[in-house]
């Protein structure tokens, strides 16, 4: 370590390393894949905006939706929630069990443990309990935590998406499908 930082508290060096953890998972690109989220043409319908409303799973179904919310959650700095629950959606389908030890550490390192570079929100039991299941890792070792991250995001990320600048201006920009399927109108003169 540098002379000028062993005479910051410990407190500062703390806060640094948290920061540079975000920024290193923003600059990452992320293990999971959202095909098409940056160069899809089409934008949602104004029903399929609406439709988000209804529930977290309508929104996380929605591949436009989905895109939508993991650019509010990159823009909050906690898009590593997202990430974790696809992470774990993914490793759930490993049909290799000779695959599932190795995918199960990196998601460990990479989220759960202490100096996780993207280290998710969760409770010290949680994180016990998950630690534990990585003695001997299975498709549900992690169920446990992503729960915990899927209510988290429901209970607290959703609603502020939806409360938020991003999502209204998609509202307002969104065309209602009978209008598309429409002729464009002449412009009257």
């Amino acid at each position: 370590m540098c002379k000028g930082l062993a005479s910051l508290p410990t407190c500062c060096l703390e806060r640094a390393k948290v920061l540079k953890a975000r920024l290193g998972s923003i600059l990452q690109k992320p293990n999971w894949n959202l095909s098409g989220c940056k160069k899809r043409q089409n934008k949602p319908s104004l029903e399929e905006c609406l439709r988000w409303k209804q529930s977290f799973e309508k929104l996380l179904s929605s591949k436009y939706g989905l895109c939508a919310f993991t650019s509010f959650l990159v823009s909050e700095f906690s898009e590593e929630n997202i990430a974790f629950y696809f992470a774990c959606e993914d490793y759930r389908c490993t049909k290799s069990p000779s695959k599932i030890p190795a995918k199960a550490q990196k998601i460990f390192d990479e989220f759960i443990s202490s100096d996780a570079p993207r280290e998710i929100n969760i409770d010290h039991e949680t994180r016990d309990i998950t630690k534990a299941n990585m003695l001997e890792p299975s498709p549900s070792c992690f169920d446990l935590a992503q729960h915990k991250i899927y209510m988290l995001m429901a209970k607290d990320c959703y609603p502020r998406f939806l409360r938020s600048s991003a999502y209204r201006a998609l509202v307002v920009q969104a065309k209602p499908v009978a209008q598309t399927a429409e002729q464009p109108q002449e412009k009257k003169a």
